[in-house]
């Protein structure tokens, strides 16, 4: 008998005795939601502030009121970090060390043994694997032990980073490891439908597109600040630029920087802000000296960031997806980026904002040029921007998760 077929019993239990051959009748219903036991592994988490850490959180969070129960395993991020227990939420905190070069940042180290202890005692119905460093790898041999189904998020290009520090060799190993971590579970989630073709052609197999969702209530083009503009010096006619991310060079940083001086010198009225902190903050200061410099922000400071400034410049090229894009689109502020990441599947070229070819960088200047020549270009943008990423909200994509949960279960 389905589990979806409800049997009608009669309530006289004599009568049950009595008349055993009495037929059964069967209803058919739609079917049940199936709340599911998930055990999240992941080596980022907030406060941590990076795009893995965010879009993870709003997604377990949605799953979470979906009925769902989770298990969120992840490194202990300080002394005094303790695991929270409540209904439908629990943490598990194992060893970690931080990461060279990101120190704010913990890898999880190797936890088989204390993974299948733990899921031997509480066994989940799936295990999603978020990132794939050796708390993940231990997880999804452990998962493999307990014959456990997994699935798999790919949400950071790793072997584009070698290039941007010096270690290209290391990118043929990474991308082995990579395809072969993934290449173990179910299914792998990957953000963009670009995204799916590159992999597929490296060898990774069983990939599904969930496109990242964006908090449309909290980016909003009502969170505009005349009184932040003033503050950061603004005039009439003045075009605020920008930046929001970690100030690195695999960001591309080096990018934005020379078109804020193209414009500067070009006799733009152009202010440039910066969000975010990194190793190039000191170099980019000297060389931006009349840019304002904000640092690390919390997601309602960035709400006003997005909506006050009136261009993102986000040529970064290493992108899994990128969600300032939708962070700056929500909020109606335009992006100037290159084709690719999120910005291929949901900016319109010359209508909700700008797409430059990727093999072609010296065009980036040259189109933020023409963009400022004429504010009416700008605000004619806004309009289109946030009517291109209205409809990804979070709730909307935990239903696509879900979905692929419940294959990866049917399959076993």
């Amino acid at each position: 008998m389905s589990c979806h077929q409800v049997v009608k019993f009669s309530r006289n239990h004599e009568d049950m005795e009595q008349s055993p051959s009495t037929p059964i009748t069967v209803e058919n219903f739609e079917p049940a939601q199936r709340f599911l036991r998930i055990a999240v592994v992941t080596e980022t988490w907030p406060p941590e502030v990076n795009g893995v850490a965010v879009t993870l959180s709003k997604l377990i969070h949605h799953l979470g009121q979906r009925q769902h129960t989770i298990q969120l395993i992840r490194p202990r991020q300080d002394k005094h970090d303790e695991g929270v227990e409540q209904i439908g939420w629990s943490e598990l905190l194992l060893r970690g060390l931080p990461i060279p070069r990101y120190p704010q940042l913990k890898l999880g180290l190797p936890s088989k043994k204390a993974l299948i202890k733990a899921w031997r005692t509480k066994r989940p119905d799936l295990v999603h694997i978020a990132t794939e460093g050796p708390l993940s790898w231990s997880a999804l041999q452990a998962a493999q032990t307990l014959r456990l189904p997994v699935t798999s998020d790919f949400r950071t290009n790793f072997h584009s980073y070698c290039q941007h520090y010096g270690v290209g060799w290391l990118s043929k190993p990474i991308v082995a490891y990579l395809r072969k971590f993934h290449n173990r579970t179910a299914f792998t989630m990957v953000p963009t439908q670009a995204m799916k073709y590159q992999l597929e052609a490296m060898g990774f197999k069983n990939l599904k597109v969930v496109a990242r969702g964006v908090d449309t209530q909290l980016f909003h083009p009502n969170k505009r600040s005349e009184a932040m503009r003033e503050s950061w010096g603004i005039t009439p006619g003045t075009i605020v630029l920008l930046s929001v991310g970690r100030l690195a060079a695999e960001k591309n940083l080096d990018l934005t920087i020379d078109t804020y001086q193209a414009l500067i010198a070009a006799g733009r009225n152009v202010k440039m802000v910066f969000a975010g902190d990194g190793p190039m903050r000191a170099i980019t200061e000297a060389k931006c000296p009349d840019a304002r410099f904000v640092g690390m922000c919390s997601h309602e400071q960035l709400a006003l960031l997005y909506a006050s400034a009136d261009l993102l410049l986000f040529p970064s090229l290493t992108e899994t997806f990128g969600n300032v894009t939708l962070e700056a689109m929500a909020s109606a502020t335009p992006v100037l980026a290159f084709d690719c990441a999120a910005a291929s599947d949901f900016i319109k070229d010359k209508k909700s904002g700008w797409l430059i070819d990727s093999t072609e960088p010296h065009s980036y200047i040259h189109r933020a040029l023409e963009i400022t020549t004429d504010a009416t270009t700008l605000r004619q943008a806004r309009e289109f921007a946030r009517a291109s990423v209205e409809h990804l909200g979070w709730d909307e994509i935990a239903s696509q998760v879900e979905t692929i949960f419940q294959r990866a279960i049917e399959l076993g």
